[in-house]
Parts: C-alpha cells; structure tokens; sequence
C-alpha cells in the first residue's frame, strides 16, 4: 500500500521521503513517539493497515481492524512553548475534513474536540501528544488519527454500531484507502506550514465545522460528576465556552473532560 500512497502524493510535499508503513503495529502513536525521543526527524510520517492497541483520547481504545482504515500518525517538532500549540488538535481536525472532502467527496462535522462526524455516526478520531524539553518548550508533537474508510454497519461490534460510520457509507461508494492516506498527509503538511502563523483563521474554519456550537451538552468530569449547559463556542486556545444552567459561563479544557450531546452521540 506504500507505492499506492507515495503515487497519489505530489512531489512537492517534502514528507513523501519519510514515509513509514507498518502491516501491523500497536498504535502508530506510540511508534512515532518511540521515533522522536530516538531523534526521529519532524514530518516522519507513520501509516499501519491495522493497530493492535490503538488509542484514543482520555485512554480509550480506537478498533483498528486490517484492511478497512487509515491510522496514521506525524511527527512534528515546532520548537515553541506548549502555549502556541493549544490549538494543535484543532488545526488538525480541519486539515482532516480537508483530506476527506477531498477524497470522498463530503465534508465532515467536528464533535468538540477530536472527532470527525458526518450524518451522526463518527468516522475518525484525533490525538495529539506532546513531549517538553527541560526548559519547558515542545521538544515534539505526535498528531495521530485513525479514520474508518471501507466499513460496512456489520463490520463494526454490536455496541459500535449505532454511532460508527465510515466514508464509504457517508459516501456511499467505494474508497481508496491509498488515496485518503495521501490526503491525509497532504492536508497535515499543509497545516503545518500555517499552524503558528494563521491560528486565527485556523480556528475560524474549525468553529465553522464544529457541529456542537448551539448545542445543549453534558459534561462529564473524571471524578465523575455531571454538569449540563450549552456549548456558546471554541476559544482560540480550542477550549469550549460553555453557558451551565447556574448562568456561569465557563472555558472547558478537553483534557479535563469528556463531552457527550444530550441527544445521541453527537
């Protein structure tokens, strides 16, 4: 599948010399993380046809069966403060709904923060992770995604089934997984050439996307507890401003909690 993705890159994107492709893997997260602390360099490109142990957000597993998905992940090396990449996930999501309306013809949703959605099932999830040097700046950024691509509704367990989708069945014809793949790191490369110089308009596309603006949400805390308000907006640091039903209008950290709409998944 490696010749596939370099033959639908174009020869100006850089990354196509640094492109790693995995039959299998635990999750192309930990590779890649594995890479940049041995000196791996920025753009080293990271694709698996199956992950054993892929991972999403907050610790959740990502099903990353053979042969039906893209999971991919990149390093990059921003040399900055952890501040200006606040919006890293966000700049991603947007380059991912690019590489898929670019290949399956539909533009998905954003659920706040990292999943891409389109007629209320999830397609792809995002997670970025991050390491500092001593002297507190980004020694480097992993940015991995996994996005489901050939799945049929049978394909995926019984408890997936009423809210995982793919881009077959949003499109609702075949998908080349090879194509995706070199969307994917086309739309990545590009974001990263504006990611810390157009974060303003970064963060406008991502707002325009976010299916959960206007919505009534839950907010799930790690300790448990429960607290409901409406989402108002995405700040320009990617955390969600919320209304609670106190009045308090609060920014809520991704990293701090989990977000379900009241209504369903989305």
């Amino acid at each position: 599948m490696k010749t596939q993705i370099l033959q639908n890159l174009p020869e100006s994107c850089p990354w196509q010399d640094s492109v790693l492709y995995f039959e299998s893997t635990d999750s192309t997260n930990t590779r890649a993380k594995e890479l940049a602390a041995a000196g791996a360099p920025h753009g080293t490109v990271l694709i698996a046809d199956h992950q054993t142990g892929g991972r999403g957000r907050l610790g959740r597993s990502f099903l990353s069966p053979a042969g039906t998905g893209v999971y991919l992940s990149v390093i990059l090396r921003p040399h900055c403060p952890p501040a200006q990449l606040m919006h890293l996930t966000c700049a991603a999501a947007v380059a991912l709904c690019d590489a898929v309306e670019d290949t399956a013809g539909i533009r998905p949703g954003i659920k706040w923060t990292n999943d891409l959605v389109y007629g209320g099932r999830k397609l792809a999830g995002i997670l970025t992770e991050l390491r500092l040097t001593p002297e507190g700046l980004a020694e480097y950024a992993v940015v991995g995604a996994g996005i489901n691509c050939c799945q049929q509704i049978e394909d995926f367990p019984g408890e997936l089934q009423a809210m995982a989708g793919s881009l077959s069945m949003a499109a609702e014809r075949p998908i080349d997984r090879a194509r995706v793949a070199a969307a994917m790191i086309r739309s990545l490369y590009e974001m990263d050439q504006k990611l810390l110089t157009e974060k303003e308009a970064i963060m406008d596309r991502y707002r325009r996307d976010c299916i959960t603006l206007g919505r009534e949400v839950s907010l799930l805390k790690a300790d448990g507890s429960v607290r409901y308000g409406t989402a108002l907006n995405v700040d320009d640091e990617g955390a969600l401003v919320v209304r609670f039903r106190d009045g308090n209008v609060e920014a809520v950290n991704s990293g701090e909690i989990s977000i379900r709409g009241m209504y369903g998944y989305t």
